[in-house]
C-alpha cells in the first residue's frame, strides 16, 4: 500500500486513453501537494473522503486502503483509468465508490479533494451538490497548478462552502483551503437552455458541456450540411456533446437507428434529455464510452463527429485521430465519416491515411465539413 507521504513512488500510474510513448504522467504537482497536506493532518481508516475530479485514478489509488474513497469525475475515460489503475497496483476495485458527476455523492464527507476543472461550470455544479453532504468539521481542499487556476475558483468555494485561505506554492501547485460554513441551500443554474431556429430545437446543456450557453461554432457550420437517407441506415453520433448532431440527423431520417456517445457524462445526461423532448420515445442509443471503442467492426453506415482537439487543459490532436481510427472500424465498407474541424487542423490530410476516399462538403472562413468514404 503507498504511504502519504510518497503516494507515487511504487506505484504504475498511466493516463487513458493509453498511447505508446506517453509524454505525460497520470499526476502532478498539484496531486501530491493535496496528498501530503491530508498526510500531515493525519486522517483515520474511517474517514469518508470525496474526491472530486481525480482525473486518471492517481489520488485514489494513493488513498485506497487509507480511508474510504468515493471518486466522482465526468470523464468516462478517468473511469477506465481509475479501473485499470487499480487492477495494474494489485488493489481491489471495491476499494474505490465511483460517481459519474451527473449524479449527487451522498456524505456525510469528512473530506473532499477537489483537483479544479478546466470548466468552472462543472466545479461550480459540483460544490453546489455538497450542500447537505458534508461532515459537521468537513474540510474542503481543491487544488491545480497554478497556471490553470482561476481567481473565480476560490470565489466559488468561498460562495458554497466557507472561507478560503491559499496556500504557498509547491513545484508550481497551490492548495485552497476552504472552511466549512452552514449556508442556505443554494439553487443550481444548470442545466442552461437555449432554442434552434433551424431545426426548431429547444436544447439544454448540463454544467461541463462543451460551449454550454449556445451552439458552437463548428457545429453551426456543419448543421446545414448533414446527409440525409430516407432508408434504414446505422448511424453513430461520435464524442455527441449535448446530441444535436445526432437529433437534427434523425429529424431528417426517420428509420435511420442512432447511436449517440460521449465520454463525459453530462453530456450524455443532456444528449438522453434532449432525444427524449425532440424524438419521444423513438428508439437510440445513448452512452458514455470510449468512443466507439465497444462498436462491433462494420456495423455502422454513416458516423458524424464535430472531435474535440484537447483532453483537459492538453491540446493536440491525439483524441481526434484517434476516434477516425475508431470510425473507420466500426463501418462498413462504402460507410461514410462525416467531420467538421478547423481549417489549421489538417484533418484532410490525416484522413487520407485512414480512408481512400476523401472530399471537401462546405467550408466557411474557419471551418471544413469533410467525407470520408471507407
Amino acid at each position: 500500500m503507498p504511504t502519504l507521504e510518497t503516494p507515487f513512488a511504487n506505484l504504475d500510474l498511466q493516463r487513458q486513453p493509453h498511447q505508446a510513448n506517453e509524454p505525460l504522467q497520470a499526476f502532478d504537482a498539484a496531486d501530491e501537494y493535496l496528498l501530503h497536506h491530508l498526510h500531515e493532518q493525519g486522517i483515520a481508516p474511517t474517514s469518508r473522503v470525496l474526491l472530486l475530479n481525480d482525473s486518471f485514478g492517481a489520488l485514489a489509488c494513493s488513498l485506497a486502503g487509507h480511508c474510504q474513497v468515493t471518486s466522482s469525475g465526468d470523464s468516462h475515460l478517468g473511469f477506465l483509468a481509475l479501473q485499470k489503475n487499480l487492477a495494474s497496483n494489485g488493489l481491489s476495485g471495491d476499494a474505490v465508490t465511483f460517481l459519474p458527476s451527473s449524479e449527487t455523492p451522498q456524505g456525510p464527507f469528512d473530506w473532499v479533494l477537489i483537483r479544479v476543472p478546466k470548466t468552472l461550470a462543472l466545479l461550480e455544479e459540483q460544490l453546489i451538490r455538497l450542500h447537505g453532504q458534508l461532515a459537521p468539521n468537513a474540510r474542503v481542499v481543491a487544488g491545480a497548478m497554478i497556471k490553470h487556476l482561476p481567481r473565480a475558483a476560490g470565489d466559488l468555494l468561498e460562495q458554497y462552502v466557507g472561507p478560503v485561505q491559499a496556500s504557498l506554492a509547491v513545484k508550481k501547485a497551490r492548495l485552497l483551503l476552504a472552511a466549512h460554513e452552514t449556508k442556505a441551500a443554494p439553487h443550481s443554474p444548470y442545466p442552461t437552455r437555449y432554442s434552434l431556429y433551424k431545426p426548431a430545437l429547444e436544447l439544454i446543456n448540463h454544467a461541463n458541456v462543451f460551449c454550454r450557453d449556445g451552439l458552437d461554432i463548428g457545429t453551426r457550420a456543419f448543421l446545414p450540411h448533414l446527409p440525409r437517407h430516407l432508408g434504414p441506415v446505422r448511424v453513430a453520433d461520435l464524442g455527441c456533446g449535448n446530441g444535436v448532431l445526432g437529433i437534427a440527423y434523425a429529424l431528417g431520417s426517420p428509420q435511420a437507428e442512432l447511436t449517440l456517445v460521449d465520454e463525459s457524462y453530462m453530456a450524455v445526461q443532456s444528449a438522453q434529455e434532449n432525444w427524449r423532448a425532440a424524438l419521444g420515445e423513438r428508439l437510440v442509443t445513448i452512452r458514455a464510452s470510449d468512443g466507439l471503442a465497444e462498436q462491433p467492426a462494420d456495423s455502422l453506415d454513416l458516423v458524424l463527429c464535430n472531435p474535440p482537439f484537447h483532453q483537459q487543459q492538453v491540446v493536440g490532436d491525439f483524441l481526434a485521430w484517434r476516434m477516425f481510427q475508431q470510425a473507420r472500424a466500426a463501418l462498413v465498407t462504402g460507410g461514410e465519416l462525416w467531420i467538421v474541424g478547423n481549417r489549421h487542423l489538417g484533418y484532410h490530410a490525416k484522413l487520407k491515411r485512414l480512408f481512400r476516399g476523401v472530399e471537401q462538403v462546405a467550408a466557411t472562413p474557419k471551418f471544413v465539413v469533410l467525407k470520408a468514404t471507407k
